[in-house]
C-alpha cells in the first residue's frame, strides 16, 4: 500500500523562512490518515522531521505502510518539493481498547479565557498567528526576560474549526519557543523534529471547536539546540496531546 498525494501550503500559515511546522505536520497526518487509517484507527503518535523550510510550491506526500496489523498501522511518509525531500516522518494508528486510565498531567489552575487579555504576536515573527486568538493565562510573556522558560495560553482558531487530531497537532507548535519567556531579544528557533502523542480524548472524534489551553516548557538548551515539551487541553480540562520538539537555536537576526 502506498500514498501519493499533492497539497499546497496556505501562505497564511507562514512562519519565519517557511511554513509553520505544526501546520505541515497536520497536512502530513491528513495524507496518511486518509489513505491508511480512516475513523476506525485513530492516530496515536505523529513524528515529523523537518529537512528544509517548506515553501508555497506544491508539496507532494509519498509513503507506505510497512507494518499493518489487525489493530495498528505504522505509516512512513516523505514530503517533497521541487523533487527534493523537505519532511519525513511516521504515524502510528490504533483503536481504543478497555484498560486502566491515569492522568498525570491535569490542566493547570489558571483563569479562564474570558478573564485573560488577548495578545498579538509580532507579525514579522509569527505571521501564522493571525489565524489564531491567543490569550496568555499566566504572567509569563514572550521576550519579557522572565526567570522561567515556560509559556501558557488559551488559544483558539479564528475559523472555529473543531479540535481534531490535525488541529491539535498544529496547536502543539503555536506558542513561541519556551526560551522566548527568558529572552528580551528574539532569535530564530526553527523546529527540526516534532513528535505528538495523542490521548484517548480524541479517539471518539473531534472535540467541539473553541478554546484549548496550551502549555510550552523548555526542558534543556545547549550547544545551539533546545528541547521543548508541550501539552494541549480542551476547554473542559481533558488532555488532548503531549508534544516534544527539538529546535535549532540560531543567532539573532541583524
Amino acid at each position: 500500500m502506498t500514498i501519493d498525494t499533492q497539497t499546497r501550503i496556505d501562505p497564511l500559515w507562514w512562519s519565519g523562512k517557511g511554513a509553520h511546522g505544526g501546520h505541515v505536520a497536520a497536512l502530513a497526518l491528513r495524507a496518511v490518515r486518509d489513505r491508511f487509517a480512516g475513523d476506525a484507527r485513530p492516530v496515536r503518535t505523529l513524528t515529523t522531521h523537518f529537512l528544509a523550510p517548506v515553501d508555497v510550491s506544491p508539496l507532494y506526500f509519498s509513503g507506505s505502510a510497512p507494518a499493518a496489523g489487525r489493530r495498528t498501522a505504522a505509516c512512513m511518509f516523505t514530503g517533497h518539493q521541487d523533487g527534493a525531500p523537505v519532511v519525513l516522518g511516521t504515524a502510528l494508528f490504533g483503536p481504543a481498547r478497555t484498560g486502566p486510565s491515569y492522568d498525570g498531567r491535569p490542566a493547570p489552575g489558571v483563569p479562564g479565557p474570558d478573564d485573560c487579555p488577548a495578545v498579538e504576536l509580532p507579525p514579522r515573527l509569527a505571521p501564522f498567528a493571525r489565524q489564531l486568538e491567543i490569550r496568555p493565562a499566566t504572567d509569563d510573556r514572550p521576550l519579557a526576560g522572565g526567570d522561567r522558560a515556560e509559556l501558557t495560553a488559551w488559544v483558539r482558531f479564528l475559523d472555529g474549526r473543531a479540535l481534531d487530531a490535525e488541529a491539535v497537532a498544529t496547536l502543539t507548535d503555536v506558542l513561541p519557543p519556551a526560551l522566548f519567556a527568558r529572552w528580551t531579544i528574539p532569535r530564530p528557533v526553527p523546529t527540526a523534529e516534532l513528535t505528538v502523542h495523542f490521548t484517548d480524548a480524541l479517539a471518539a472524534g473531534p472535540v467541539d471547536g473553541g478554546w484549548a489551553l496550551v502549555h510550552m516548557r523548555n526542558e534543556r538548551a545547549g550547544g545551539a539546540w533546545a528541547v521543548d515539551d508541550c501539552a494541549v487541553w480542551s476547554a473542559d480540562g481533558r488532555l488532548l496531546a503531549l508534544g516534544r520538539q527539538a529546535r535549532v537555536v540560531r543567532d539573532p537576526r541583524p
